[in-house]
C-alpha cells in the first residue's frame, strides 16, 4: 500500500482457493477414469459431506444456484402466484417467472432487509401457492413467523439461501427451514465449488424428482418421463467443493474479524448505518453492507470516491428487481418503498478472508474523511 492507494485493485470479493497442488492432486484420478460428470465419485462424496456440514438429511447438488432454485420450484408443481422480495439478485425472480409463475413483491423490513413477514399475509390471494423469501447478507428471515403464515394458508416455502451457507438460527441449520432451501456455490460466495448449488429439502420424496429434473427428465436408458434440464454438477466442481469445505470455517472466522473491524471503525458515525447482529444467528459474514442515510456524502459519492482509489465496492442490490427493464411495465416499484430506499443507500464494502486489515482501515479512512 502506498499512501492512500492499495498496491493492487481491491475487489468487493475474491474467490478463496485451495493450494494449487492440492487441487491438481485431487483431479488426477479424473484423467484415469475419464468420468468427468454424470454424478461421479466426487459428486457423491461432496453430496454426503455437505449433508453432514449443513446437518440436513436431504440434499441434491446442481450445476449452479439458479438452476437449483428453478428446478426446486418446478419440483413443487406450483401454480399461480408466488410471494417474494424485490431486494435480491435477479435469479430469484427469474426462477419464478421461468416456471410460468407470477411474482408478487413484498417489501422488506428496514432493520435486516429481509422480507417483511408482517406484510406477507396481506398479499396472499386464492392464487398464491408459495413464498420465496431471501436470507440477505447472512441475515436470516423471520422463519418462525413465515412458517406460521405458510401453515395457516397451506403454502410452500422455498428459501433463497444463497447468502446463508453454513449459518444457523437458534442452533438449527438454516437449510432445515421451509420446504426447501437453495444454496449457491458461485465463485464469489463464502463457500464455492467454482460454480454450483444445492437444494436441501424436508420431504425425502422430493429427491428422485429433483434428480430426474436435473438430468433431462431421464429415468432409464430408454425412458424420459418429464421435461427436465441439464442441471448436473461436474466432477471438477465437486472436487473444488470438497477441498473448500475443509477450509470454510477458517475462512468464516477471518471474515468475522474483518467485519468486526469495519464495525469498530464506522459504527457511531452519523448517517452510517449497520444492521444489528442477531445473537440467535451464527453468521457466515458473507457481505459487509453499509447504509448511508443522512451521511454528508450520498452512497454514489462514496462509491465513486472508493473507485477513484482503486477500491471497488458494490451497489448490492441495486436496482430492485421490480425496477428492472424486463419487469418495469409489470410491477409498481413504488409499492415496495423500503426496498427502493435501501437499494439507493446501501453499499457492500470489500470483504474476503485474504483481505488485509490495513486495507479495511484505508477504506474506513477514505469514507470518514
Amino acid at each position: 500500500m502506498t499512501g492512500d492507494r492499495p498496491d493492487r485493485p481491491v475487489a468487493v470479493t475474491r474467490s478463496s482457493l485451495p493450494p494449487l497442488e492440492e487441487y491438481v492432486e485431487m483431479i488426477k484420478p479424473l484423467w484415469e477414469s475419464a468420468w468427468l460428470t454424470n454424478m461421479g465419485v466426487y459428486h457423491r462424496q461432496f453430496s454426503e459431506q455437505l449433508k453432514n456440514y449443513l446437518h440436513t438429511p436431504n440434499l441434491e447438488l446442481f450445476v449452479n444456484g439458479h438452476m437449483a432454485l428453478e428446478l426446486a420450484l418446478q419440483a413443487m408443481n406450483l401454480r399461480g402466484e408466488v410471494i417474494t422480495t424485490p431486494f435480491s439478485f435477479a435469479s430469484t425472480t427469474h426462477a419464478i417467472v421461468r416456471n410460468g409463475l407470477t411474482p408478487v413483491f413484498c417489501d422488506i423490513n428496514p432493520v435486516d432487509y429481509t422480507i417483511d413477514a408482517d406484510r406477507l399475509e396481506s398479499l396472499i390471494t386464492p392464487r398464491t401457492s408459495a413464498i420465496v423469501p431471501v436470507h440477505v447478507y447472512g441475515h436470516i428471515c423471520d422463519v418462525k413467523k413465515i412458517a406460521d403464515i405458510a401453515d395457516r394458508h397451506h403454502l410452500k416455502v422455498i428459501y433463497d439461501a444463497a447468502h446463508a451457507f453454513g449459518e444457523a438460527y437458534d442452533g438449527q441449520g438454516v437449510g432445515l427451514f421451509g420446504d426447501a432451501s437453495m444454496f449457491s456455490f458461485h465463485a464469489t460466495k463464502v463457500f464455492h465449488s467454482i460454480e454450483g448449488g444445492a437444494v436441501t429439502f424436508r420431504d425425502a420424496a422430493l429427491a428422485p424428482v429433483l434428480y430426474e429434473l436435473k438430468n433431462f427428465g431421464i429415468t432409464g436408458y430408454e425412458s424420459v418421463d418429464s421435461v427436465g434440464a441439464n442441471g448436473k454438477m461436474n466432477e471438477f466442481q465437486a472436487a473444488m467443493g470438497i477441498l473448500n469445505l475443509r477450509r470454510v470455517d477458517a475462512e468464516i472466522k477471518k471474515r468475522g474479524a474483518l467485519a468486526a473491524r469495519y464495525r469498530e471503525r464506522l459504527s457511531g458515525v452519523r448517517g452510517i448505518c449497520f444492521s444489528p447482529e442477531n445473537p440467535r444467528i451464527r453468521y457466515n459474514y458473507a457481505y459487509m453492507p453499509v447504509v448511508f442515510d443522512g451521511y454528508r456524502k450520498e452512497r454514489d459519492q462514496v462509491f465513486a470516491e472508493l473507485a477513484a482509489h482503486d477500491i471497488h465496492a458494490r451497489k448490492y442490490f441495486y436496482p430492485c428487481i421490480n425496477s428492472y427493464r424486463c419487469y418495469r411495465d409489470r410491477f409498481d416499484a413504488a409499492a415496495t418503498p423500503v426496498a427502493q430506499r435501501i437499494s439507493r443507500q446501501v453499499l457492500t464494502l470489500p470483504l474476503y478472508a485474504e483481505l488485509e486489515p490495513e486495507i479495511v482501515d484505508l477504506i474506513c479512512d477514505l469514507i470518514l474523511r
